[in-house]
């Protein structure tokens, strides 16, 4: 550990630095050089060399019962909600600070026994879905950053990782039939919300990291955790379709963006098109907006659209962008499939009934930033799809072949497709964009905590003022404490 991490965890929570330095002083021990990266030599290794016995004093079950109270103990102060918001769920923590606290629960995990390890898990999740209740600009890269730490723990026993993965996948999916089959107006709220945003994406983080076809053939056998996609999607698609009305756009992008990179990391095709056409044939996008002098809504940390937001011109535009987006990011995906003309046909064929009912000269929709976004996606479909139809021209095997049909164009990079070119063209222009707000970001976080530090740092009344203000009171003028 830093000595900088090791000051601001004693700073942030003295109680839970005392206890590990009474019980775990090799977890707190620093090099003055020390960088960041060092640390993680606290989580250790899965398969780390243990050192040579000696001969102990104590018996070998009196040493076992003292290893077990100890756990037990460590692991009841990452039980405690206060600690655990602090140390690693805590939004105004460092980053040095939750890595360091994560790497500790990690070596919990990994020399814990099963039962220690479903523990961890379930404090773990507990503490994200809990501090994901309110997710902003300056937040949602915390919240990120816990997701992805997360995640790598139910990689270390994926036994206990299936049993926890299905338990808490389950009550997602408990939580969306009661919200369908609850006919009071306010059920849906359980839905659409933060939290259960965060906890879908979550698990799509997980399965997308242990059941990445790579690692599987790594391991030589399939990943313990992979029966869990197929109702993750399901539950997923069913959120994203609860309430389909314009206000929700957002949300829906959000699970969109969970869905491609568990379909990306696992090699599974789930059908994403028909959701984005639904979005534009929806009356927000078919009918002319209205202009607003609006900022652009971010939705990157918004699930829903405020109402002033509807039926605007930026908010077309935005939810344009996000569709013209998320359909290529779904296409790239398959840019290489021997089906992928029979896949692009019906959307290319929608896309056009779309454009020609936008360009009606009584009661289309002429948003030429929309209309020429979708009119360029055409194009690039169009184009791969005549790319595969000449390349698999030349193949002479049946489509009944399912080794071949696997091997059709197996080892080709997709960038150099016409439609993976575009999209990496775009992503780099995202990308770009994305640095920019976030240099806003760090700018306007720097301003607010040099503002925080001159009221901090304001002087204090000097004793010749406080004399003053004594002969004042004596003349006749109250203090305003006294008026109070």
């Amino acid at each position: 550990m830093t000595k900088g991490a090791m000051d601001a965890l004693a700073e942030k929570d003295p109680e839970f630095y005392k206890y590990l330095k009474e019980n775990d002083p090799e977890a707190l021990d620093f090099d003055e050089d020390a960088d960041l990266v060092e640390v993680d030599g606290l989580s250790g290794s899965d398969t780390e060399e243990q050192p040579k016995k000696k001969k102990q004093k104590k018996s070998k079950k009196a040493q076992v019962e003292e290893d077990y109270l100890s756990r037990s103990r460590l692991l009841g102060r990452f039980e405690c909600p206060q600690t655990r918001r602090n140390i690693w769920a805590d939004p105004s923590s460092t980053e040095a600070t939750r890595i360091t606290a994560f790497l500790v629960v990690r070596r919990l995990a990994v020399v814990g026994d099963p039962g220690l390890r479903e523990a961890v898990l379930k404090t773990i999740y507990q503490g994200l879905v809990k501090s994901s209740r309110s997710t902003t600009i300056h937040t949602i890269q915390g919240i990120n950053l816990m997701k992805n730490s997360a995640a790598e723990l139910w990689g270390i026993d994926q036994g206990v990782g299936y049993t926890t993965g299905f338990t808490f996948i389950r009550q997602l999916a408990i939580h969306l039939r009661s919200s369908i089959t609850n006919n009071q107006k306010e059920s849906y709220k359980t839905i659409y919300n933060w939290q259960y945003v965060h906890s879908l994406d979550f698990w799509s983080c997980v399965l997308s990291e242990h059941c990445n076809p790579i690692k599987e053939a790594e391991s030589g056998k399939e990943s313990e955790l992979r029966p869990l996609i197929y109702p993750l999607v399901q539950v997923t698609l069913g959120a994203m379709r609860l309430i389909p009305t314009s206000t929700y756009f957002p949300l829906r992008f959000h699970m969109m963006r969970s869905l491609l990179r568990l379909s990306r990391a696992t090699g599974t095709y789930i059908p994403l098109a028909a959701p984005l056409l639904e979005v534009l044939n929806s009356a927000e996008m078919k009918k002319p907006p209205k202009p607003s002098t609006l900022k652009s809504l971010d939705f990157a940390s918004n699930y829903k659209a405020q109402k002033s937001y509807l039926r605007t011109r930026v908010y077309q535009d935005g939810v344009g962008e996000q569709v013209a987006e998320l359909l290529s990011e779904f296409f790239v995906l398959w840019s290489t499939s021997i089906a992928f003309p029979e896949l692009a046909l019906p959307v290319i064929v929608m896309l056009k009934r779309w454009l020609k009912d936008a360009n009606n000269k009584t009661a289309g929709n002429k948003n030429n930033k929309i209309n020429s976004a979708l009119f360029l996606l055409i194009q690039k479909l169009e184009a791969n799809s005549k790319f595969i139809e000449e390349r698999r021209a030349k193949v002479d095997f049946a489509p009944n072949n399912r080794a071949g049909v696997d091997g059709f164009l197996k080892g080709f990079e997709w960038e150099k497709t016409s439609l993976g070119a575009f999209v990496v063209g775009q992503r780099k222009q995202r990308e770009e964009k994305a640095k920019l707000l976030e240099q806003g970001r760090r700018e306007e976080e720097r301003k607010r905590k040099q503002d925080r530090e001159k009221e901090k740092a304001a002087p204090n009344v000097s004793d010749e003022e406080m004399e003053d203000v004594d002969d004042d009171s004596e003349a006749g003028f109250e203090d305003e404490e006294d008026d109070e």
